[in-house]
């Protein structure tokens, strides 16, 4: 029987990689700080679906196969370095690029180059679930499951050191843009080997060994990351010295370190402290149309929210407009479907539950439901799509309390609350969904499928084979007309099922000093610091003149 590695209980004391809970040392390295909102829940992104641990790694410390490119809208070469498919959508072959290293560490160091082996051990981990890495997650694999990339992928088959198949059980439009999402990373296969014959399995997902522009240093638990340049990586090298991930789960805390040059780069500012910004000449505000959807979900399978008429009373009691300007203070436009303005496929063709306390009334009475209390449990960390859920709760609960609902607003620590949802003895949730490509899909499939129920990412716990239904066809299809149609009609049965209330879709916004350049803020998916660069005086001067000169125009 596989023994399995305690990471966390693990410190690696020689110039290595060195992960610990203690003590950090006195002062910080040079480079470029960036002042996150929480702790990685992992290092390796194909476990889970949070945005702080996405951020922390995938395009850091990894590569995919592909990418795709929020300016031309198209596939971008990452380790492929080119791919097609076959006329009948049912065979992905895609070209590896060659002489990719992987990182070290102080108790691994690669023999060889990245091929294709590591291509089927990344994706069989997943699907096979024989394979001898599958069980060693403790989380699973929330969005391939979700998805049902098992269902869909019938093999992996290894032509050659640099020519690798995808063969698909049915076609799928939307298989290259999960192949590019951030959970589709690489691993070594090699190292996967050398662990396993250590007996030392879990260290893959810890100490984390990839491709990408930095290889994972230290690890300080609620403290910081150090990340160091991948000296021999395959792209453009950095320009940063070192990277580091100044770990600060206050808000203000990050804004004040921000302020006073502590922190170069600060994730989830609230709302309300953009006025404070202004008054900042050195301090950058980056923000796009996010695509992304906070929501309020409800336990379907748990009474008396199994009643679609308690559901439906509960949404129609929701003053969104409210939320959108106490909570995101006007960096938010009201959610009507999981789908936000940004999507291609996004059309308002039907009415939203909208605001009405006399027909929410009416509905409990029709339903029998007399002096309902429920739970809202909301998240303890901000994400782009809702940054401060606990304040959310609160004005739900003084909405709900006007048609007779009391409310108890429960919140846990960041890792007791995923655990704790996992178990799924939760009234109601305050969620949301980042997306991680540009297909309308990657709102529908992870979020509210049969397959996302099973692998506890469908927080809803609702699962309807129709939807589903709706969804495939629309998989199975290549013109966006064509599809947009489905994806609408799956949007009509959410807004008739009311699974879940959408409340908005917020900006995505990151703070940077002017003197960072070159960070790549895309409306989906994770940050990236591959290109980011930090500027002297003199290129501040000058970039600074031509930020106001297009400003002027």
């Amino acid at each position: 029987m596989l023994k399995l590695f305690k990471p966390w209980l693990f410190f690696i004391s020689s110039a290595g990689l060195m992960l610990t809970s203690g003590c950090s040392e006195p002062q910080l390295p040079t480079g470029i700080v960036y002042c996150s909102e929480g702790n990685p829940e992992s290092f390796n992104p194909q476990l889970v679906t949070s945005g702080t641990t996405i951020d922390a790694t995938s395009h850091q410390i990894y590569n995919r196969l592909i990418g795709y490119s929020a300016t031309t809208k198209e596939f971008e070469s990452e380790l492929a370095t080119r791919w097609q498919v076959s006329d009948d959508g049912l065979s992905y072959r895609f070209w590896l690029r060659e002489n990719v290293t992987f990182h070290d560490n102080n108790h691994f160091s690669p023999s060889r180059y990245f091929n294709a082996d590591d291509v089927l051990f990344s994706f069989e981990r997943v699907i096979d679930y024989n394979h001898p890495f599958h069980d060693v997650s403790r989380t699973g694999y929330p969005y391939f499951q979700s998805i049902n990339l098992s269902g869909l992928v019938s093999r992996i088959e290894k032509v050659n050191d640099f020519e690798v198949v995808f063969h698909l059980n049915r076609s799928d439009a939307s298989f290259l843009f999960n192949l590019a999402t951030d959970f589709a990373v690489i691993l070594s296969a090699e190292y996967g080997q050398y662990l396993l014959d250590n007996q030392r399995a879990e260290e893959l997902d810890f100490f984390a060994i990839g491709t990408g522009p930095y290889k994972l240093h230290k690890y300080v638990k609620n403290d910081h990351i150090r990340f160091k340049p991948h000296v021999s990586f395959w792209g453009e090298k950095v320009a940063a010295e070192q990277l580091v991930y100044d770990i600060t789960t206050n808000s203000t805390a990050r804004l004040t370190k921000l302020i006073t040059g502590d922190c170069n780069v600060s994730a989830l500012p609230k709302p309300a402290e953009l006025a404070v910004l202004k008054q900042q000449q050195d301090i950058r505000v980056d923000s796009s149309p996010g695509l992304n959807v906070a929501f309020w979900a409800f336990n379907t399978q748990k009474p008396p929210f199994d009643d679609l008429r308690v559901r439906q009373a509960l949404s129609h009691a929701i003053d969104k407009q409210k939320i959108l300007d106490l909570v995101y203070n006007n960096t938010a436009v009201e959610a009507t479907g999981l789908l936000p303005p940004a999507s291609w496929a996004y059309s308002k063709i039907y009415e939203p539950n909208e605001y009405n306390p006399q027909k929410a009334k009416a509905l409990l009475d029709e339903a029998n439901v007399k002096q309902l209390s429920i739970d809202i449990w909301a998240m303890p960390v901000a994400r782009a799509y809702n940054p401060n859920a606990v304040k959310m709760a609160e004005l739900m609960q003084e909405d709900l309390a006007q048609i007779g609902v009391s409310t108890n607003i429960i919140s846990y620590d960041w890792s007791v609350f995923t655990q704790k949802l996992s178990e799924a003895n939760y009234d109601s949730v305050l969620i949301g969904w980042n997306a991680d490509n540009n297909d309308p899909d990657n709102f529908f499939s992870p979020v509210l499928s049969c397959s996302a129920l099973r692998s506890n990412n469908n927080y809803s716990r609702w699962c309807d084979n129709g939807f589903d239904h709706l969804l495939s066809l629309a998989s199975s299809l290549t013109k966006q007309p064509d599809r947009k149609v489905y994806f609408q009609s799956a949007e009509a049965i959410i807004a008739d099922r009311v699974p879940i209330v959408p409340i908005a879709h917020a900006q995505k916004m990151v703070l940077h000093n002017k003197s960072i350049t070159n960070l790549q803020i895309r409306p989906y998916g994770g940050i990236s610091f591959a290109n980011a660069k930090q500027l002297m005086v003199q290129e501040q001067d000058i970039v600074e003149e031509q930020r106001l000169e297009e400003e002027q125009q």
